[in-house]
């Protein structure tokens, strides 16, 4: 269930190959850009000859945790070390033995996304590209812009036109990304981005690419980590929001990591429990009929833009380690999500819309009996409030004009 092939094969770069998750054929990592695999099309895994301890863990970021990675550094400015907040309120509302919020939105360009990029950004220099391309609901393109910038690379974004908060296009445009707004859907981008890169047009930093999700399993360490210091545990369960399914997929692979190593017993893996809106659910709908990918959605609709996704590409390997650790997926309307986001800004944790799903996802899962009140929970919200300014402006108070005058403040308010 937890394990990892470990074997050594003849394409091993330093210790590290990529593997089809479906066929089990093995790539050299750094030869030339590869995203699936040449025989079957599956997905593609960075497999190591070995997997950390604990202990192996040393220094801040996600470099600290370079002995479960490809490279011991890289372009970095710098990312991780995210704050685990404590969300009192919002505990004893939700009723749960413990509940944590690991607020990704405290990272330099503002989302989990720098995670990946520092790494996927050094491998683009390890293949010595010249350009850099995404697809983007917003939060890839701003990392994608910032990071490809310190590098001096060039950097190419696809955007659904229309559909991506001005905030992110604005980090997107002042980080000198050249930015295309495509007539269509989230999914049409990462389709013609995907064919540039396999025309060899640009090399592809989308999750669909493994490298990507090799930095963004950190976020598991450090839950796991600060968990574990503050209670002398880890955590149950952590409930995330969905997109491409991203973050399921790399959390599971970190924990699967732990456990290869002796590090994390497997009855310590938490359940991994995503959450998507209701109106980009592909991913839910799975779950719910036993399948082993996603249809894809053509149409999807929410204000939570970061999700706004019909095809997520890591389905394969996130429907794996939602079943294997025992977690679930749920679908939340928009309401929730508002209502959600308000909550956590009380506990001043302020993020965008997307974000607020897994905390919308906690509060329906109790409701349901489904998460239990002894259960220990982190709740992972991935991107900052002021991402989507407009909708943290339409979800809060309204402002009050008053007249020029401290008397009149004071009539105001006690009026």
């Amino acid at each position: 269930m937890f394990d990892l092939a470990t074997a050594t094969p003849d394409c091993a770069d330093g210790g590290v190959w990529l593997a089809c998750i479906d066929c089990g054929q093995r790539l050299a990592p750094f030869d030339i850009p590869v995203y699936r695999c040449p025989d079957c099309d599956g997905l593609l895994e960075a497999r190591y000859e070995q997997y950390p301890t604990f202990e192996e863990f040393s220094g801040r970021g996600v470099w600290r945790y370079d002995a479960a990675l490809p490279f011991e550094s890289g372009v970095s400015l710098p990312e991780g070390d995210t704050p685990l907040h404590e969300v009192p309120r919002l505990e004893s509302d939700l009723d749960v033995r413990s509940l944590r919020v690991k607020h990704e939105g405290m990272n330099p360009t503002g989302s989990f996304k720098d995670r990946g990029m520092t790494l996927g950004v050094r491998v683009a220099e390890e293949l010595d590209v010249s350009r850099l391309a995404c697809a983007s609901t917003g939060n890839t393109s701003a990392a994608l812009a910032a990071y490809g910038g310190r590098a001096g690379l060039e950097t190419l974004v696809l955007l659904p036109a229309g559909k991506v908060a001005a905030g992110k296009v604005a980090q997107a445009a002042l980080h000198g990304a050249r930015i295309l707004e495509v007539d269509g859907n989230f999914d049409a981008c990462l389709d013609i981005v995907s064919d540039l890169a396999e025309r060899g047009e640009a090399y592809l930093l989308n999750s669909l690419n493994p490298f990507r999700l090799e930095g963004q399993k950190t976020i598991g360490f450090e839950i796991l980590e600060a968990f574990r210091d503050d209670y002398g545990r880890f955590p149950d369960r952590i409930v995330l929001p969905v997109g491409n399914a991203g973050n399921t997929a790399a959390l599971y692979k970190a924990f699967r990591e732990l456990v290869q190593s002796g590090a994390l017993a497997e009855e310590e893996v938490p359940m991994l429990t995503g959450v998507q809106a209701e109106g980009a659910a592909p991913m839910v709908e799975a779950i719910e009929e036993g399948w082993d990918d996603t249809e894809r959605w053509e149409s999807v609709e929410t204000r939570a833009t970061a999700i706004r996704i019909g095809n997520p590409v890591n389905a394969p390997k996130a429907i794996p380690g939602i079943r294997a650790t025992g977690g679930t997926a749920v679908a939340v309307s928009d309401a929730e999500i508002t209502d959600a986001q308000r909550s956590l800004a009380a506990e001043g944790v302020g993020v965008e819309p997307a974000s607020a799903a897994s905390v919308a996802g906690l509060r329906k899962l109790r409701d349901e009996g489904v998460i239990e009140s002894e259960e220990d929970v982190v709740c992972l919200t991935t991107g900052h409030l002021l991402k989507d300014p407009d909708a943290a402006a339409a979800a809060g108070s309204e402002p009050e004009p008053v007249p020029n005058g401290t008397e009149a403040v004071l009539d105001h308010l006690s009026g």
